[in-house]
This record gives structure tokens, sequence and C-alpha cells, in this order.
């Protein structure tokens, strides 16, 4: 088994409604998850079901209210300590990328809060470009002069070229169509080889979440209620709620 990179252990996250913190719901049902340098864990389930909440506790940007988590095998500590070393790929590129700033620079910007010196920051983008299929003259264009599989390349430089050690993919391929998922999910998992994060795949979409991840981990109401290899899981899944997803691809 691989070097867990991000560990959760009976993690709550529960959300107060009204303006004084009255009753509340747990979006996130103690939950325990490990995921493994190199792995990728496709987290699946309903909308609603707190897949992104979960996403955003493993990258330290919720609170959980309850439980613990470890990165790297240390407590997690502050986004501070983490900076360079977490990452995420949203499902819309625009979301990450400036329409006003070339590529080049939305790629660079987080060197910029590394404090990572210029000749080097444009030595790794242009690597990095390079990395993820584009050639130089991206540099200069700008996201909105690209296609929709090419601003997707470029919010996934942006987020590897400080060389994080795990990643978030929340829905990163669904607003693609299907011959450029494809390319894009490929594009990913020749990335995870090269480069050895550990990643989170938020998905509804099976099929894509099948391609690319080692292990399923399947949400409903807050807590996930299967953890499995991805063979067994889309072999024959254990969870009423997991054949549930599984007839309805059927």
């Amino acid at each position: 088994m691989s070097t867990p990179v991000v560990e959760l252990e009976g993690i709550v996250v529960t959300y107060r409604t009204g303006l004084l913190g009255g009753e509340g719901f747990d979006a996130v049902r103690d939950v325990s998850l490990s995921i493994g340098e190199g792995e990728t864990v496709g987290l699946v389930g309903e909308s609603g079901s707190g897949k992104t909440t979960l996403g955003r506790v493993c990258l330290g940007l919720q609170r959980p209210t309850k439980g613990t988590m470890r990165f790297g095998g240390d407590p997690f500590g502050g986004l501070r300590q983490r900076r360079g070393q977490l990452s995420i790929v949203l499902q819309h590129p625009e979301w990450a990328l400036n329409p006003r700033l070339r590529c080049g620079a939305s790629v660079e910007e987080p060197l910029l809060v590394l404090g990572v010196g210029s000749g080097e920051r444009k030595q790794r983008v242009a690597a990095m470009l390079d990395n993820v299929g584009l050639d130089a003259g991206f540099v200069s264009r700008y996201p909105g002069q690209l296609s929709g599989g090419q601003r997707q390349r470029v919010a996934i430089a942006r987020a590897l070229v400080t060389q994080p050690r795990f990643i978030v993919f929340d829905e990163a391929v669904s607003a693609l169509d299907v011959s450029v998922q494809a390319q894009v999910l490929n594009l990913i998992a020749d990335l995870q080889k090269e480069h050895g994060f550990g990643a989170l795949f938020i998905s509804h979409d099976l099929a894509a979440t099948r391609y690319l991840s080692h292990r399923i981990a399947v949400m409903y109401k807050g807590e996930i209620v299967e953890d499995a290899p991805s063979e067994t899981f889309y072999g024959t899944p254990d969870h009423p709620y997991s054949r549930a997803l599984m007839s309805a691809i059927a």
C-alpha cells in the first residue's frame, strides 16, 4: 500500500442555520478516508451528498467540526505551512483563470506566491505547459482564445506547477465533450504517473471515475457507505446505494 498523503479520521462538518447559530445539519458525518501517494480515490454520490465539502476539508479550506486530519503523516496544521503542496482543478477552468491574464501569467501566479525567482518561474511555466501538451505559444495567449479542452489543460498546468503532493479534481471533466474528456483523463493519469501526487476525483460520471480511480468511495447523506478497490466496486458493489448508482448507468 502507498504511503498515505491525506488521512481523515472521524470527520464531521456541521453547518448551523440562522444568524444565532441555531439548529444545524451534518454535511459530513463521521468520515474516515486515506489517500496514498500516487493513488486516485474516486468520490461518487448524488448532488448534496457532501462530496465537495469533503474535498474542501482535504484541502484545508473547510475546518471540520470534529475529527482529525493528517498530511504526510503529520497533523495538517495551517494552510500557510502547506502552501504549494495542495491544489485543485475545478469543473470550469474559467473559475481558475483570469480572463485578463495571459495563460503564462496565470500558470506563473502560484510560483509568485511561493517566492520562486523569476528565471526559475519562467522555466517551470514553460516546462509545465509542455507537460500538458501545450507549446510555447500558449504563454502569450488569453483564455478566451482557447478551446474548452485547452483551457482545462492550462488550469491543470497551474494546479501542478508547484509540484503539489495532493490534488482535488472537482468535476474536472464534466463540462467537456466526450472526446476532450478522454484526452484530459489520459493527461491526468500520465501526469500522476510522472509526478506521483495523490488525488481525490469528485465526479457524477461513473465511467470517468472508473477510468481514473484506483479506489471508489461512495458518499450518501454525508457518510461514506462504501470504500472499495475500483475492480471490486464495478464488479460487485456491496452497499444498496452503490448498486442503485450502478444500475442507473446500466
